[in-house]
């Protein structure tokens, strides 16, 4: 079907670029007049508000991932990420109970104090470093690997896997054929995994999921798979983001050393103001009328959370960085619907111990006015470098977190 520009003039306008560079200016405008708009650029549908986001979310029925062209399935098989109705649930209980907060905090509170700490060591004498590469991503890394029952010594080589498998699917996504290494990469990670899972189920979360499952085992590795994405891609990005936005903030991170309570509040108004996974996708099964878009079945709907989470009749004064904001209604950084986010607990745990952990190591850190950062990205938004200073001391830091 095609959709003819002049009805949506200012999707018709919008370039990849500006909503990889900057999207807030474009979907301010989008919001006003085109909510709902047909982007070329896409070759499908933006929704910008959040009210319509929230109906396309929490409606599987009409709006599915379950399509052939859901490019992580391609290389991991089908999992929760792109099933729904009875086939999601039956893919999702089993790793439910093993996400809740006390089960998250049992198995993985001491963990990520100590590989904060571990990759602090590694840098703090230095008095400099860039943390998205020297601690936000390792970090995740550490704790995704635990997660999956591998040792820490296999970090290395599970993230060379995690490489492969996402060049595998930018590429499908890019309407180009998949690489023979990014199958050959899941196939070896799945052969570690099945062994992971048989291990004894307080031995990781994948053990634990295992023992209860109603699944077989590359069911089982399919989402283990999809949980590398959000345990790597976007819990780094999330940490990141946050960091970022508390030191280019004097006032902020003065409330945080004051009153070390506060750190859960910025790391909230981080996920509304810049949320690392910024889209999420979905696939028209029916007409629908959503806003003044008439969409038809097969379109492609995207939600963007970025423009969501700064609805103005939402969150007044929507563009501006404010931890003290009123906690209701919350952000929408993890989605809604069946489809919310599955490790939001685990993620919040990491950002907050990870970037506590800093805070008390480094009491003087600053962002490195010589190489500034920048939040970027079409899908997952993130900066690609996060460079920082402090006061070397050549010993652990003091201060009030």
């Amino acid at each position: 079907m095609t959709h003819p520009s002049d009805a949506f003039p200012i999707g018709a306008s919008i370039t990849l670029d500006q909503l990889d560079q900057g999207p807030h200016e474009v979907h301010t405008r989008l919001r006003q007049s085109e909510p709902v708009s047909w982007l070329p650029a896409l070759n499908g549908w933006l929704v910008t508000r959040r009210d319509l986001a929230l109906t396309v979310m929490r409606d599987a029925t009409t709006f599915t991932v379950d399509d052939p062209r859901f490019s992580t399935a391609q290389i991991v098989g089908p999992s929760m990420l792109s099933l729904d109705g009875e086939a999601h649930t039956r893919h999702r209980a089993p790793f439910a109970t093993p996400f809740r907060p006390t089960a998250v905090r049992k198995r993985f509170a001491q963990p990520t104090t100590a590989e904060a700490d571990r990759l602090i060591d590694g840098f703090e004498a230095s008095g400099a470093a860039e943390l998205r590469r020297s601690f936000a991503g390792p970090l995740a890394a550490s704790i995704m690997a635990r997660a999956l029952g591998l040792d820490q010594a296999e970090v290395t080589q599970m993230l060379a896997w995690y490489d492969e498998i996402v060049t595998a699917v930018t590429m499908i996504t890019a309407g180009h054929d998949p690489p023979a290494q990014g199958r050959e990469a899941f196939a070896a990670l799945s052969e570690r995994l099945n062994a992971a899972m048989r291990a004894d189920p307080d031995a990781s979360l994948l053990a634990a999921a295992a023992a209860h499952a109603d699944l077989r085992p590359d069911e089982i590795v399919s989402n283990a798979g999809v949980l590398l994405f959000g345990g790597i891609e976007t819990t780094e990005g999330m940490i990141a983001n946050a960091l970022l936005h508390i030191l280019e903030r004097a006032e902020t991170l003065s409330d945080i050393r004051t009153d070390p309570d506060q750190l859960d509040a910025a790391i909230e108004e981080s996920l509304r103001f810049e949320p690392a996974a910024a889209v999420v996708d979905r696939y028209a099964t029916a007409p629908a009328e959503l806003g003044r878009a008439s969409i038809s079945p097969g379109d492609l709907v995207r939600v963007s959370i970025t423009a969501i989470n700064r609805d103005p009749a939402i969150y007044p004064d929507p563009d501006r960085f404010d931890p003290g904001r009123p906690r209701r209604p919350r952000h929408l950084a993890f989605a809604q619907g069946p489809h919310v986010c599955l490790g939001v607990h685990l993620a919040r745990l990491e950002a907050r111990t990870g970037i506590a952990s800093l805070l008390r190591r480094l009491p003087t850190m600053r962002l490195d006015p010589r190489r500034p950062s920048k939040i970027q990205g079409l899908v997952f938004r993130k900066p690609p470098t996060l460079y920082t200073v402090w006061n070397a001391t050549g010993r652990r830091g003091v201060g009030l977190l």
